[in-house]
C-alpha cells in the first residue's frame, strides 16, 4: 500500500511518516514545498529507507502535483500541507489563503482527476485524509467542549483558512463522490516542532536564558495532543475511518498558558539548572496579546474513541518530559533553525 503525503517535512507530517515507517510496511511518497517551516533533517532517521521517496513540490503547482500523483500511483493521499501559525497569519494573511485554501482546492481536483481513473478495484480502496485543527470551530468560555457538529466560528486568518478547506473537502465529497476523511486536532506538542509555537518557543528561550513572552495574562485555555498520539490517530482514521466523517481528535488535557511555562520552567529547573542558580519562573514576562486571541479551545473525542478505540496514551506529565528531554538532547536541530530561520521574534503584533 502507498501513501502520498503533503507536507511531510514539517511537524506533525514528519512524525507521521516516520511512525508509519517504523510500524507498517507503507510505501511514503513526501511532498513537500519546503517553506521555513519545512525542515527536511526531521526526516534524516528514514532518509535511507527503500519505501520512504521524497519530492519537492508545491500543492499551488497543478502540473507537478498531477504528475507525481499519477506517477506515484497512491491508494491513499494524507494531506498536511498548510501555514499554519496565527500569529504569522496576522502578518502574512494572503499566504494563508493561498496555500490553505486554493492548494487544497488545486490537491482535491488532482485526487478527483486520479480517483476516477482508478479501476473499480482500486476505487473501493482510495481515501483523501484532510488534516485540520480545532481552531475552525472559534473560541470558547469557561464549560463546554467542541464536537464535530460545532458551526464553525474561525477567528483569525488562519482558522478561517483551515476552516475554508474543510469545507472544500466536504464538497468534493458530496458534489463529486471523492472518498474523504478530515480530522480536527487540539494543540500538538512534541519533538520536531518548529521553534515559533509556545512549547518549543520557551524551551529554547529558557536554554538562552531569554525572556518567556506571555501573552496578556497567560489564561487562554488550550487541550494539548502528544504528537505520537495525534498520528496514532491519523493511521486509525486513514484506516478505519468512516467515508465522509470528521474525526476530533484532543488530548484530554486543558492548560492555561501560564501554567505551561511553569511547568517548562520547573521541569528544567532539575533537568538544566540556570547559571544563576534561579528558577527559569524569573524570566516570564507578560506582553501585549494577541489580537482576536480565542480563550479556550477543548475537544470532545468521544466519536473517535467509540466508532475507532482511540484515546491518547500519553499524560500531559510524561509528554511534555519527553518534549523536554528531546529539545535538550537535539540542539543542533533546532539550533539551525535559530541561527538561519527564525530568531523567535514577535509576530503577529499589529503594534510594530
Amino acid at each position: 500500500m502507498k501513501i502520498f503525503v503533503t507536507g511531510g517535512a514539517g511537524f506533525i507530517g514528519g512524525n507521521f511518516i516516520i511512525k508509519e515507517l517504523d510500524d507498517s510496511d507503507m510505501t511514503i511518497l513526501n511532498y513537500d514545498k519546503l517553506t521555513y517551516a519545512g525542515n527536511i533533517n526531521t526526516l534524516n532517521s528514514i532518509a535511507g529507507k527503500i519505501n520512504y521517496i521524497y519530492t519537492q513540490g508545491d500543492i499551488c503547482d497543478k502540473s507537478s502535483l498531477n504528475k507525481v500523483i499519477n506517477d506515484f500511483m497512491p491508494d491513499y493521499i494524507v494531506h498536511f500541507a498548510a501555514e499554519s501559525h496565527v500569529d504569522r497569519s496576522i502578518d502574512s494573511p494572503l499566504e494563508f489563503i493561498n496555500t490553505n485554501i486554493v492548494g487544497t482546492a488545486l490537491l482535491l481536483d488532482e485526487a478527483l482527476k486520479y480517483y476516477n481513473s482508478l479501476s473499480n478495484y482500486k476505487r473501493k480502496i482510495f481515501k483523501f485524509l484532510h488534516i485540520s485543527t480545532d481552531e475552525v470551530y472559534g473560541s470558547l468560555e469557561e464549560d463546554g467542549y467542541f464536537k464535530e457538529t460545532t458551526p464553525y466560528d474561525p477567528s483569525s486568518p488562519y482558522s478561517a483558512s483551515k476552516a475554508s478547506s474543510d469545507h472544500l473537502v466536504r464538497a468534493w465529497n458530496r458534489t463529486y463522490g471523492l472518498p474523504t476523511l478530515i480530522t480536527n486536532c487540539s494543540n500538538n506538542y512534541g519533538p520536531y516542532q518548529f521553534p515559533e509555537k509556545l512549547i518549543p518557543l520557551m524551551i529554547i528561550n529558557c536554554l538562552h536564558e531569554k525572556k518567556l513572552p506571555v501573552y496578556g495574562q497567560g489564561l487562554n485555555v488550550r487541550d494539548w495532543l502528544f504528537v505520537a498520539d495525534h498520528c496514532e490517530a491519523i493511521h486509525r482514521v486513514l484506516m478505519d475511518g468512516y467515508i465522509g466523517e470528521t474525526y476530533n481528535i484532543g488530548g484530554n488535557t486543558e492548560i492555561e498558558n501560564i501554567e505551561i511555562v511553569r511547568i517548562i520552567c520547573n521541569i528544567l529547573d532539575k533537568k538544566h539548572s540556570r547559571s544563576n542558580g534561579n528558577s527559569y519562573e524569573e524570566l516570564i514576562s507578560y506582553v501585549e496579546d494577541r489580537p482576536g486571541h480565542d480563550f479556550r479551545y477543548a475537544i470532545d473525542s468521544s466519536k473517535i474513541k467509540n466508532e475507532l478505540n482511540w484515546e491518547p496514551k500519553e499524560t500531559f506529565e510524561s509528554g511534555i518530559n519527553k518534549t523536554i528531554i528531546w529539545y535538550l538532547t537535539n540542539k543542533e536541530w533546532w539550533q539551525s533553525i535559530i541561527n538561519n530561520t527564525y530568531q523567535q521574534q514577535r509576530l503577529g503584533s499589529l503594534n510594530k
